[in-house]
């Protein structure tokens, strides 16, 4: 799931580089906080939040075929 959610985070940014991900896995669950560089953080999170909804949505789908919960924070 890491690896599935940072190839779309480096897809979105100019600079891939500066784009970390932190996973804590949990029994059912898991979080995944997301840095991404300066200048970056708008291009994760889109006009109005749509990407972010997107991306957050997207996780949500696959983690559900796998059986967990997934929580995904977007931090600068």
């Amino acid at each position: 799931m890491k690896e599935f959610i940072e190839y779309i985070i480096k897809e979105l940014v100019d600079k891939p580089d500066e784009v970390h991900i932190n996973e804590i896995d949990g029994e059912k669950s898991s979080v995944f906080e997301l840095r991404v560089g300066k200048g970056d953080f708008g291009k994760v999170i889109g006009k109005h939040g749509k990407t972010a909804r997107s991306i957050r949505i997207l996780a949500a789908a696959v983690s559900a075929k796998l059986g967990r919960r997934t929580i995904i924070e977007i931090l600068e």
